[in-house]
């Protein structure tokens, strides 16, 4: 699997544990995340991480910002990106199994490096529930981007 990976300057400390996740895992991973700590606008990280994910080049992204929550909200905001901020490993499987979430944000200042690994492999180890249920409210909420 490809994962994209997009990180702001408060992201920065979890791009390693990220990396080593996602690695561990054996899939490839396309990074579009600063390398430096200085500061930088998340919103020009999404762009990239979305945009690979939606054109198919990469099956998930992962972006870490801050909290997590601005890089959420504004993943949110392309069609065909379904982002879920998780803080821990029960989040992020069902941020996939129920929600067929293809982004996964995390926050560099609320978690360490530990936990991330965590999350991150569980969301990339998750497969999305094929149950009609699971099925029919994602097709509600893709149905929300058209309104």
């Amino acid at each position: 699997m490809k994962v994209a990976l997009g990180n702001d300057h408060a992201g920065y400390p979890l791009r390693n544990a990220i990396r080593e996740a996602v690695e561990a895992l054996g899939h490839t991973l396309v990074d579009f995340g600063t390398t430096v700590d200085e500061p930088c606008d998340f919103p020009e990280v999404v762009r990239p991480v979305t945009a690979a994910v939606t054109s198919g080049e990469c099956e998930v992204g992962i972006l870490v910002c801050g909290t997590g929550i601005g890089m959420s909200i504004a993943a949110n905001k392309v069609k065909g990106i379904f982002a879920a901020r998780c803080e821990d490993c029960y989040a992020a499987r069902m941020a996939r199994e129920h929600n067929a979430a293809n982004v996964l944000t995390l926050g560099g200042r609320t978690m360490g490096p530990g936990l991330a690994r965590d999350v991150v492999t569980v969301f990339l180890t998750t497969v999305p529930s094929a149950e009609e249920r699971h099925r029919r409210r994602q097709g509600q909420i893709r149905a929300l981007e058209s309104e």
